[in-house]
């Protein structure tokens, strides 16, 4: 388990202090996939270093299984941070060493024979599915196999936790799902704590089971991811959401008094929300038109699937009368669809 207790990082520029970090509370628990997401600047970078401390922290305690890593000797840090595996955005590979020799690393000077180097190394390797680069060097490799190389060297002392610091932000899109697909492989076969810092929400979406949002230097959020996309409460968390939906047109639309939005008496835009409920698998939409005899029409959808969990909106156009609409929104309320009324005429 981490703990992170009243945690504050500050730097000095110039004679002027910055606080990064500021009084910081998270327990990120065993065997969980943690996800810290924030603009750049909001301190989330500093506060995944100030768990291995590479940042030591000007103030609080991060503790490891109920260790504080900060009153530590150098000595006894240096041997738990064989615990805490780290990759990065930049890869950091040793461009003149072989992808083995670069797997190999962390393991040198530490009395294990050549022969459990090679068997640990090859093993790896294959794990994150590039056995076949075994003596390549990094220059030959695309960019989704350096950051494969790096998982495994990362992994080469069997730590227990993984810190992954903008892992996937120097990826395309394609090669970033099959990394977040390895490191969720990982977390699940080997049962290691992964803790990742993104300012992307899909890898939030992808891999997450915890959350925690930041803003300047403030975790303002934390929830699990579910309850982040069903019911997110900061702004900069809905703000976060929206950039990964195209419900979020709407509101540009409205603001932009859009020919699509225009309304004659008597319409209304419905926004319809549901999460994982039976309803997902019901004809609602058929069903409230035959039931109410109304004819909504969908003018935008979308649909995500987080932890398992179908998580889905629309947006519709419906002429209806009040008392009528009071009826129909009751009855989506029973089938616990969540109703908002974001424009009427």
């Amino acid at each position: 388990m981490i703990q992170l207790v009243d945690i504050s990082k500050d730097f000095i520029s110039d004679k002027v202090r910055v606080t990064a970090v500021k009084d910081v509370n998270l327990t990120i628990n065993n065997g969980e996939v943690f996800g810290v997401i924030g603009y750049s600047g909001a301190g989330k970078s500093t506060l995944v270093r100030c768990i291995n401390l590479l940042e030591r922290p000007t103030k609080g305690k991060v503790l490891i299984d109920g260790i504080d890593l900060v009153q530590l000797k150098e000595k006894e840090l240096r041997k738990y941070r064989q615990k805490i595996g780290m990759i990065f955005q930049q890869f950091n590979l040793l461009g003149s060493r072989t992808v083995f020799d670069n797997v190999a690393f962390p393991l040198k000077y530490r009395g294990i024979s050549k022969e459990e180097i090679k068997e640990r190394v090859l093993s790896l390797l294959e794990l994150v599915g590039i056995s076949d680069k075994v003596d390549a060097y990094p220059s030959q490799l695309s960019g989704g196999q350096k950051q494969r190389v790096a998982i495994a060297r990362a992994l080469a002392t069997e730590p227990s936790i993984l810190l992954c610091d903008e892992a996937t932000s120097a990826l395309d899109p394609q090669t970033t799902k099959s990394i977040l697909k390895l490191l969720k492989e990982v977390n699940q076969k080997l049962g290691i704590t992964i803790v990742i810092i993104t300012h992307e929400m899909h890898v939030i979406k992808e891999i997450c089971d915890r959350v925690a949002v930041m803003e300047g230097g403030n975790v303002v959020e934390l929830n699990d991811a579910i309850s982040i996309f069903s019911n997110p409460q900061a702004q900069i968390t809905k703000d976060f959401i929206n950039s990964t939906s195209n419900l979020s047109k709407m509101d540009e639309l409205i603001e932009e008094k859009s020919s699509v939005v225009e309304l004659e008496p008597g319409q209304r835009i419905w926004r319809l929300d549901f999460l994982g409920t039976e309803a997902t698998k019901e004809p609602i939409i058929a069903e409230i038109s035959s039931k109410y005899n109304i004819n909504p029409s969908i003018i935008f959808a979308n649909v995500d699937v987080i932890s398992d969990t179908v998580l889905g909106s629309l947006i519709v156009l419906v002429t209806i009368s009040e008392q009528a609409e009071e009826q129909v929104i009751e009855y989506l309320k029973e089938k616990q669809i969540k109703v908002e009324v974001i424009k009427y005429a």
